[in-house]
């Protein structure tokens, strides 16, 4: 197995870690970033991307990407293929281990590992992704101004998207498969009220229809067996994400669902010298803008991190 020690790791691409690149870059920390499995993160699956700051006309989810990629490299971020398989956290300096192959130490570490989407697992789910199938209503609503669409979920999550989609669709369909919700009383009060959200209780989606967009869905009511077509244009799933943080439970106090822990108004761990950023952290808002902004925060973090130890060093050698 090779060695390497490096002054500045960031596992994980994505808003938020290409954004902790600049920055780490620009502070003259020489930051070295693994791309890991999905380079780029989940906005290369996702396709006009329109509220994200100076892009007036919308930019493609890959292309904004490449761009805050090539912003990186441009202040001199060594950005890499490779995943993060495992970590030791438990002295100093830090220790990652990247395809199984390579050991690299680090004098600080950011985490941008994201979170994943959960999905249904139907083909045509995977098929339509990015035309009519979708994870995030806040993201792509907008795209569905004036259609009918449908929701599948049960929780405060998707009882909060379906709210944003009645805003802007002429019919919301929610799909739940049980005949009763997860989501607080106080969300399933605001549902019913309003006038184009239809709760289809004991449902659960057969197929999505539509060869290149989604034009309706086959669903099924579990109890009676019966099968109908509703005509919809959008489906958005919303029963959860997956954080991507399970190679550090060992060492990070994650949440209850798996989300990183940080303490308040910063991206520090409960281990000094690692930081976190996105989604891996953000269970809440999950927006390419709020990643970014918590990318640019550990980056911050660790440099001061960085300049604090550098004064400790100083002190020892001075007694």
């Amino acid at each position: 197995m090779t060695t390497e020690n490096v002054n500045c790791l960031i596992i994980g691409s994505g808003p938020a870690g290409y954004t902790a690149a600049i920055y780490a870059a620009r502070a003259g920390m020489k930051p070295v970033l693994y791309q890991g499995a999905q380079p780029g993160g989940q906005l290369t699956i996702t396709t006009e991307v329109d509220n994200f700051p100076g892009y007036p006309d919308g930019v493609q989810g890959p292309q904004l990407m490449m761009d805050l990629e090539a912003q990186a490299r441009r202040f001199g971020s060594d950005i890499r293929y490779g995943v993060v398989t495992d970590v030791d956290f438990s002295g100093y300096p830090h220790k990652a281990i990247v395809d199984e192959q390579h050991e690299i130490t680090a004098n600080v570490v950011i985490i941008s590992t994201g979170a994943s989407a959960k999905w249904l697992g139907l083909p045509s789910e995977m098929r339509l992704n990015g035309h009519g199938v979708s994870a995030c209503a806040v993201c792509d609503g907008f795209f569905f101004r004036g259609h009918d669409v449908a929701i599948v979920g049960a929780g405060d999550t998707a009882a909060e998207e379906a709210s944003y989609l009645a805003n802007l669709c002429r019919k919301v369909y929610m799909l739940v498969r049980r005949g009763e919700m997860r989501a607080s009383k106080f969300m399933q009060n605001r549902l019913k009220s309003l006038p184009n959200v239809e709760i289809l209780w004991y449902t659960e989606t057969e197929e999505i229809l539509g060869e290149q967009e989604v034009t309706g869905i086959r669903v099924k009511n579990v109890t009676t067996g019966e099968e109908r077509i509703i005509d919809v244009t959008g489906f958005f799933v919303a029963i959860g994400h997956k954080p991507n943080t399970g190679i550090f439970k060992p060492f990070i106090e994650l949440d209850e669902n798996g989300y990183i822990l940080t303490e308040k108004g910063s991206s520090r761990t409960n281990v000094p010298g690692v930081f976190a950023c996105g989604d891996a952290q953000d269970n809440i808002y999950r927006q390419a803008i709020t990643a970014a902004g918590t990318g640019c925060m550990a980056a911050l973090d660790a440099e001061r991190f960085l300049a604090m130890k550098e004064v400790e060093l100083h002190e020892v050698q001075t007694v």
